[in-house]
């Protein structure tokens, strides 16, 4: 194993033991740090002799492949995290990837929907699944997204102990173990309730054959032992096409911009639904604060009488009644 493979081994082991890191975390800085250790080996450097001249050289590497702003800034970031732990657990006197400054990300805004389409996928969970449990366990799944913002992490491994007692609250067990509660709207309550009549009825059948019931809400036969978030994220596409919405715009993550937009939109406070979605920082939050003056725009041009769309749909009208 050579010594980069060394320093990334021990700097995952950390991530998961101290920090609580998510097995999707440990993953994909593994993924890029697999990716500088193999760019050091190739130029017969190791990673605690490396310098910050040779880590800026390792960027410009990134961009003639032409990877994006966002992956090279990914990189840059599984870098300098494992450089800080390596100074902090002194394998090497200083950080030499302290003052290197990333390639930044492209501006661009989360996709979000509007509430009537949120209003046509919740209608279709009611209406996609082979027999009515499944149809019972869909409206359940986006009852619970749209009303909780939930990630989908979150959402598919969620634990039935959580959802007992008809809670007002719900408690979400989100990244790095933390935990945060999050009030449930009166239709995702209901359909909490009916789907844990609907599990404690099989129960009792599984239990008669020997069979423990499992402890997530959203159980599965997999190795997770709970619904993935691929098979998620192929039935949230489903319903869009039953729903009559566009399947381009949904994702479990556009359901969680559409609670975080909608909420803003109604009045909730930044503070609030930075607390409901669980970020760390409330820079996070922000960004949609600029879908809506982006959305806001958007009504502006589309509809305001002396805008430019306005006055083609008027000069449009007018030479229509010419005719």
């Amino acid at each position: 194993m050579s010594n980069a493979a060394h320093w990334t081994e021990a700097f995952l082991e950390a991530q998961a033991a101290e920090q609580g890191a998510a097995r999707n975390t440990l993953e994909a800085y593994a993924r890029d740090l697999a990716d500088y250790g193999a760019w050091l080996v190739r130029k017969k450097l190791a990673p605690d002799t490396a310098q910050q001249s040779d880590i800026e050289r390792y960027l410009v590497d990134l961009e003639a492949q032409g990877l994006a702003k966002s992956t090279r800034a990914r990189r840059l970031s599984a870098v300098k995290q494992l450089y800080r732990f390596a100074f902090e657990d002194r394998l090497r006197a200083d950080n030499p990837a302290m003052q290197i400054k990333g390639p930044g990300r492209d501006a661009r805004l989360p996709k979000t929907l509007s509430e009537e389409e949120v209003d046509r996928l919740l209608a279709a969970s009611r209406e996609v699944g082979r027999n009515a449990r499944d149809r019972c366990r869909n409206t359940c799944l986006m009852e619970l997204l749209y009303a909780t913002g939930m990630r989908v992490t979150e959402l598919v491994s969620l634990p039935i102990a959580a959802a007992r007692g008809n809670p007002q609250m719900l408690m979400i067990r989100g990244k790095g173990g933390k935990e945060r509660m999050v009030p449930l709207s009166p239709p995702a309550r209901a359909a909490v309730q009916v789907w844990l009549e609907m599990l404690d009825a099989s129960a009792e059948a599984d239990r008669a054959n020997g069979k423990a019931q499992s402890p997530y809400m959203f159980a599965s036969s997999g190795k997770a032992g709970h619904l993935t978030r691929h098979r998620f994220y192929v039935l949230i596409k489903e319903l869009a096409v039953q729903g009559g919405v566009s399947p381009a715009k949904v994702t479990p993550h556009t359901l969680r911009h559409a609670f975080a937009t909608h909420l803003l939109a109604n009045g909730a406070d930044l503070m609030a639904i930075q607390a409901l979605l669980g970020h760390a920082d409330v820079a996070t939050t922000e960004i949609y604060t600029h879908v809506l003056d982006a959305r806001l725009q958007a009504l502006v041009l589309e509809h305001h009488p002396l805008s430019e769309a306005a006055t083609r749909k008027s000069a449009n009208s007018i030479s229509s009644d010419g005719q």
